[in-house]
């Protein structure tokens, strides 16, 4: 997998120069990134939402409290008094 930024070439250098990694593996990771001119950071990817592949749109799922709003009540309503 090759370096993706400028921060992380410098960090395998610097494991290099540590000790932490061998020579091969630095210049395998770094071989895959050539000459090319690295951004410095590389910004993480934006989390994009779940497509959806029909087009009608989902059903919703009943709870008891819709249900029981179609439902006629038997209880008379009053009209209340405001004091």
């Amino acid at each position: 997998m090759p370096i993706k930024s400028q921060a992380q070439r410098r960090k395998f250098a610097e494991l290099l120069v540590e000790g932490k990694i061998s020579p091969e593996v630095y210049e395998r990771w770094n071989r895959g990134a050539g000459y090319k001119k690295l951004p410095e950071h590389v910004k993480p990817k934006a989390k994009s939402e779940t497509k959806r592949t029909s087009k009608e749109t989902p059903k919703r799922k009943t709870t008891s409290k819709t249900r029981a709003k179609g439902k006629t009540s038997a209880r008379k309503t009053t009209k209340r008094s405001r004091r």
